[in-house]
């Protein structure tokens, strides 16, 4: 598979873009080569594809449902009670929407804890997105519910080498109120033993703070710091309630940290993410819309304005988290989070990137096209997105977007028609 891209606007010059299988192989103005594929990138932009460091993919059949409630009361009242009459099925379709979702937005790898991972490995590799994938651990509801849910991580381990090179697995045990100790411990194991990432809601709401130190006699990060479950493998969701030694604590171990702007927001959980401090000690932040069931969309434009200005009203201080820096906490840095060659348009780097129409009138006039991505556009602008390669949306048309839109609508009415029935 060979595909060249001509005549587009990358960084500040116009020139061609050569992908040989799925690498980035040349960079260079009026290359003469052949492909099987050209794209003529007149009056476009490259960009890199968009990292959504943590969402819920499936959730989009929740979108609109249960709005305007505080997070504890928004999971045990609207959440759990419908999760649990989900199927193979409505995952499958539910993570489908995602996906083209994502896709019209430029996203072009989302790291996804939910339900159902078959069901969701299944729609990443028909729409061709590239995701690390989450086996979920609770044992809330007591032993027996955590011992099922660790055989299925175990089964998903068995499997790991039948997934397509797109989709990496890692270990998400849900949070330190829905995980006891020893499955917390026990997920680090196995992570560990098997070289996986592990993916934790941590530090969310102030609440999760004070129950911890009531149930723990310490904060959370000092409790997973205590009972030996951080290390350079751990993406903690969230991390809003820090104290100066909980951001020591996650530099010293080297653990990333991803910054959820909309959804905090929305469910009211916190809105001081202290960024620069976290900057300072040098914890590596990524940028993530969470589901779709608390943001209300996958949209990584949003994320990004919504990082920026938060950080400059929080702080009083309009020069931090400025664009260029915010562009790279939803690419670049995403990268660096999961450590793959991806969030940057360099030679040798996976073919992971977006061509969005200059002439769309966010974009207009092009002062700082960085500037507009991050402070005016939104998802309409991206105009063609290549994953792995391979193009998977042109001219804003995703194949079968129809029926997959026709399949979640029905999906979502399934879903919740069960509990009233």
């Amino acid at each position: 598979m060979t595909l060249l891209i001509k005549d587009v606007l990358f960084e500040n010059g116009i020139t061609d873009i050569f992908v040989e299988g799925n690498r980035i192989k040349t960079i260079k103005p009026n290359l003469q080569i052949e492909a099987k594929t050209i794209i003529n990138g007149k009056g476009m932009a490259a960009i890199p594809g968009f990292i959504n460091a943590h969402t819920h993919s499936a959730m989009t059949l929740f979108r609109g449902f249960g709005d305007d409630l505080p997070l504890e009361t928004w999971l045990s009242e609207k959440i759990w009670p419908n999760e649990v009459n989900l199927t193979e099925e409505l995952v499958y379709w539910g993570s489908k929407l995602a996906c083209l979702e994502m896709i019209k937005g430029g996203t072009t790898f989302f790291c996804d804890m939910y339900w159902h991972l078959p069901a969701t490995a299944r729609a990443v590799s028909e729409m061709g997105l590239r995701a690390s994938l989450s086996s979920v651990l609770f044992d809330v509801a007591g032993a027996a519910q955590g011992e099922s849910l660790k055989q299925q991580v175990e089964t998903r381990i068995a499997e790991m080498a039948d997934f397509p090179e797109t989709i990496s697995l890692s270990i998400a045990p849900h949070a330190i109120y829905t995980a006891s100790k020893e499955l917390l411990q026990w997920a680090k194991a196995k992570a560990d033993k098997h070289g996986l990432q592990l993916h934790i809601h941590l530090s969310e709401t102030e609440t999760e703070v004070a129950n911890s130190i009531r149930d723990f006699g310490c904060r959370p990060v000092e409790y997973l710091e205590k009972i030996g479950f951080l290390g350079p493998n751990v993406i903690v969701a969230h991390a809003l309630w820090l104290s100066d030694n909980d951001i020591n604590i996650l530099a010293k171990h080297n653990v990333k940290v991803v910054h959820n702007p909309a959804s905090n927001l929305k469910l009211a959980s916190g809105y001081k993410f202290r960024y620069p401090d976290l900057k300072a000690a040098g914890v590596t932040v990524g940028l993530a819309t969470d589901g779709v069931s608390s943001n209300n969309n996958l949209s990584m434009f949003e994320a990004m304005k919504y990082a920026s200005l938060l950080q400059k009203s929080v702080w009083k201080n309009p020069t931090l988290l400025p664009v260029d820096e915010t562009f790279d906490l939803s690419t670049k840095n995403g990268g660096l989070i999961f450590n793959q060659d991806m969030g940057v348009i360099k030679e040798g780097a996976l073919a992971d990137f977006s061509l969005v129409n200059l002439d769309d009138p966010t974009l207009v006039p092009s002062h700082n096209l960085i500037s507009n991505l991050v402070y005016s556009a939104n998802v309409g602008c991206v105009d063609t997105v290549i994953c792995n390669g391979k193009i998977i949306m042109q001219n804003r048309v995703v194949p079968g977007e129809k029926e997959i839109i026709q399949q979640a609508r029905k999906s979502a009415e399934i879903l919740f028609s069960l509990n009233n029935s």
